[in-house]
């Protein structure tokens, strides 16, 4: 109790003395010298005191009307520089946490880190990574990032705990790398927090000696790559590795994933190929496989395939870089050590067994990453490139980049012949994806080989791509043109008649294959062939499912899968399974990872543009819940997506659409709700709760009731009041639930009330009035906001259909208005919630506003109701001129005779 009492005196003593100390520091009236003491006295106090200490202290003096505005400034400004203190990151990251409305958990503040991290929230995490992202104004970005780097690094361990781990790389990613003025190449955010990674995975990306490195003293910076000695340990390139994965793997951005890893894609096939055994080096080389992979399922095309096969015998550094380097395991993992020279590429020095291992596992990386489509380009660019150097001195297709020969272009020839070797062996139906493409290689090979005899295993080669075309279940000669196809035939029957053992037994099989293939079809059941549309539609919607759903996709990937099937939803593709698009959109809002609801709430509302009925249905499931599998929480999210739908729908949101929605909702929000599975969960909490409670120790409650002071006690008795409210009582539905409901409910009125229908809207209203009357509970001022927005919507959408001269068929007749506004003058004087009385107030002049206009014609009823003829005058003639500026008939009275 005494040490609880000390602990409340040493904070009070604490704000006074900073404020004390600022006032003689700030205030402008006092003289130099006092200043000077004061500003002396106030830096030793914010010095000496911890920085759990300082930012609930200095965040309660800044409040707006706290202190005068030349005192709250040095306090805010004080309060910005705090992150730069030992362990001034996570300070604020948890301060931000646990002070965020948004946190439910509510956890005491303390003056030191919590075990785990404080309850992280979406909203709040949003918050954290604008403050720690944005540069003081007293400071250049390149302090600030730099010192910030440390901590945010050290959090991004993940010694701290995973969550924290995974908030400090999305506010590196998000934050800072996110914006194009700090996350471009060469910007103060890149070389702060990308630069020092790459370079310790690949040293030759070094910018200069200034350049500091994760993890490296500062004697190690200045090294001499000539004496073969370790330029990076190996717990440096381990660290740097595991850092650029939870960068990579905690955001769910596709640019960010290319941009970080591009730099160093050698050296991560060099880490991922290298043998490994059990231990650190298997850690090392798994993560840089899987950033491998991550990289190839989003950009897997020609060019980077290109890069990794150009490299396939890479160790380290490429044979261009000026000071050679290489990659030396230890028990450790890999360590970087320097070389004198280079590597020379020679055949000679070519270990075979090391060649076709790498280019198996190449091979079986491409498979597993890449889309048929690209591994199908990767295959015939690979086999075009074999053609022009295993073809006869006359050039089989022209091209001016082939003129390199020595070593180096021999070297790049084995290495495209042995991966195109593994790519054959692996799946071979892969690489047919590219029909048109394939089959202009395959001729182009044919033609040659009829006027210059090629080697047999191209022509081989050749053969065995034909038989896979020919095969393929939806193959039709008519999908060859004619001219291939005459070049085809005429070249099988040559081949089949020559003496080739090789490949005469296979034209001859190929050739009678080819030209009986079409009576083969007809007798088997007529099938219709899909379009060329629809081929390449269900090549993208299976990717997309691939991505969305694999097991080890990280968010990156899954983020693009969701871009891929969103851009199948605005085509229309008819390949699309509606129903199981729409299930799996539901489970990925209920795992609750927040970079994936917002993208899946999106492709809610453009499913809801081409398949309402099933969109709608799907997300009312899951917020009625009748089987109550879920929890609040995640309801809540399907309500949001329903909200955005609704609103997407516009006046399509009509007939059957919305009967059913407004039925669904309006039994939500009623009292009527019963839940039995919840009734008895409640139960069995409750009797947890009470047996934990008498077990506590009745000292520790005592001391942390006189640790709070009563003002604190009283709100907080208030909101475990209205928290306890909330939840449902006897098995009714949650308090929650049937505001959401509510608010769904003004947004359908709003959206198209004519859509609903007058009894449909009667009930609403009906039950809006019934809450506001007969439910005054405190816990209850939620829903009463929500009802009386209902009210608003309503009288919003009268106006609008007024305004714009649509019949509704129906209106607020005076008895009612009169109940309705009575009933909002009841609850604005009589309330126990102040935003329910100054609702009910806005409400009531807003019904005021609308009855004085409605007795008033509208525009369109002016016009449409206008006098023409009267004996005696003539009103509003039709006659040019007449018009006032703003479009409005002018009267115009004219005396007749």
């Amino acid at each position: 109790m005494a040490e609880a009492a000390t602990s409340q005196q040493s904070r009070s003593k604490l704000l006074e003395n900073i404020v004390e100390a600022g006032k003689k520091a700030f205030n402008p009236s006092n003289d130099n010298p006092t200043r000077e003491n004061g500003r002396i006295e106030y830096d030793s106090i914010v010095n000496k005191t911890e920085t759990w200490a300082l930012l609930p202290a200095l965040n309660a003096l800044i409040k707006p009307n706290v202190l005068p505005e030349w005192l709250r400034g040095p306090f805010v400004d004080t309060l910005t520089l705090l992150p730069l203190r030992e362990g001034g990151v996570r300070a604020t990251m948890e301060f931000v946490f646990s002070v965020h409305p948004s946190n439910t958990s509510r956890a005491p503040a303390t003056n030191q880190p919590q075990k785990e991290g404080a309850s992280i929230t979406h909203e709040a995490l949003a918050i954290a990574t604008k403050l720690l992202s944005s540069v003081p104004a007293s400071m250049t970005p390149e302090s600030w990032f730099g010192g910030i780097s440390a901590q945010l690094f050290h959090l991004m361990d993940g010694k701290d705990g995973p969550d924290l781990s995974k908030a400090a790389a999305q506010i590196v990613g998000f934050g800072i790398l996110g914006k194009k003025m700090y996350g471009a190449p060469g910007s103060p955010g890149w070389q702060v927090f990308v630069q020092p990674l790459i370079e310790s995975i690949n040293p030759s990306t070094r910018l200069g000696l200034t350049t500091r490195m994760v993890g490296v003293e500062e004697d190690d910076e200045v090294v001499d790559l000539t004496k073969g000695q370790v330029l990076v340990k190996s717990e440096v390139l381990g660290r740097s590795v595991r850092l650029l994965s939870v960068l990579v793997f905690s955001n769910p951005s596709p640019g960010l994933c290319s941009r970080v890893l591009k730099p160093v894609l050698p050296q991560l096939w060099a880490l991922a190929s290298l043998p490994m055994d059990e231990g650190a080096a298997r850690g090392i080389s798994k993560a840089a496989r899987n950033l491998l992979q991550a990289y190839l399922k989003l950009s897997g095309n020609i060019e980077t395939a290109s890069i990794l096969i150009r490299n396939l015998l890479c160790e380290g550094s490429l044979p261009a870089s000026e000071q050679p380097w290489q990659y030396r395991k230890t028990n450790q993992g890999f360590e970087i050590v320097s070389q004198s020279f280079g590597v020379d590429m020679s055949t000679s020095e070519i270990q075979w067994a090391e060649l076709q291992s790498r280019a198996e596992i190449l091979a079986d990386l491409l498979m597993d990453s890449c889309s048929p489509e690209n591994v199908s380009s990767i295959f015939i660019e690979l086999f075009q490139r074999w053609i022009k150097t295993a073809g006869t001195p006359d050039t089989i297709i022209s091209s001016p980049d082939n003129q390199d020969d020595g070593p180096q272009a021999a070297m790049e020839t084995l290495f495209d012949v042995t991966v195109l070797q593994k790519l054959l062996e692996k799946n071979p139906e892969k690489l047919i994806n590219q029909f048109d493409r394939l089959l202009e290689v395959i001729c182009q090979v044919l033609r040659v080989d009829d006027t210059s005899r090629l080697a047999d295993d191209l022509v081989g080669v050749t053969l065995s791509l034909l038989n896979l075309v020919i095969t393929a279940p939806t193959f039709s000669k008519s999908d060859i043109n004619q001219t291939e196809l005459n070049v085809i035939e005429r070249s099988l029957e040559r081949l089949g008649g020559e003496s080739r053992p090789q490949i005469s037994q296979t034209a001859s099989n190929l050739s009678l294959l080819l030209r009986y293939k079409d009576e083969l079809n007809q007798q088997e059941e007529p099938t219709s062939h899909p379009s060329k549309r629809q081929v390449e539609d269900r090549r993208t919607y299976d990717l997309a499912m691939n991505y969305i759903t694999g097991v080890d996709s990280p968010p990156p990937v899954i983020s693009e899968g969701l871009n891929l099937l969103s851009g199948l939803i605005q085509g229309g593709s008819s390949i699309l399974d509606i129903t199981a698009v729409n299930v799996l959109l539901s489970n990925l809002l209920e795992n609750g990872e927040d970079y994936v609801n917002l993208r899946v709430v999106k492709l809610f509302t453009q499913m809801a543009n081409k398949h309402p009925r099933s969109t709608v249905k799907e997300l009312l499931d899951h917020f009625l819940d009748p089987q109550e599998k879920l929890s609040t929480d995640i309801r809540l999210r399907f309500g949001e997506a329903l909200v955005q739908v609704i609103e997407r729908l516009g006046e399509t949101f009509a007939g059957e659409v919305a009967l059913q929605v407004t039925e669904t909702l309006l039994s939500i929000a009623g009292r009527r709700g019963y839940r039995p599975k919840a009734m008895r969960k409640q139960t069995r909490e409750e009797r947890k709760q009470k047996i934990k409670k008498e077990e506590e120790d009745g000292v520790d409650e005592q001391d942390e009731e006189e640790e709070r002071t009563a003002d604190e006690r009283a709100r907080d008795d208030v909101l475990a009041q209205i928290l306890q409210g909330w939840e449902s009582k006897r098995g009714s539905e949650d308090i929650r639930m049937r505001a959401s409901a509510l608010s769904i409910l003004g947004t359908a009125l709003e959206t198209n009330i004519r859509g609903v229908g007058s009894f449909l809207v009667s009930t609403t209203v009906d039950l809006c009035v019934s809450v506001l009357a007969l439910e005054p509970e405190m816990e209850k001022a939620i829903l009463r906001r929500a009802a009386i927005m209902v009210v608003l919507g309503f009288i919003r959408a009268l106006e609008s259909a007024r305004e714009s001269g649509v019949t509704l068929g129906f209106g607020l007749q005076e008895e009612s208005r009169s109940d309705i506004s009575r009933t909002l003058q009841y609850v604005a004087g009589t309330d126990n919630d102040g935003l329910v009385q100054q609702h009910a107030r806005d409400v009531i002049e807003s019904l005021e506003n609308w009855h004085m206009a409605s007795l008033v014609p509208s525009q369109v009823d002016y016009e449409t109701s206008r006098v023409g003829q009267l004996e005696g005058l003539r009103v509003n003639a039709d006659t040019a001129g007449l018009g006032t500026p703003s479009g409005r008939p002018r009267p115009r009275i004219e005396e007749i005779e």
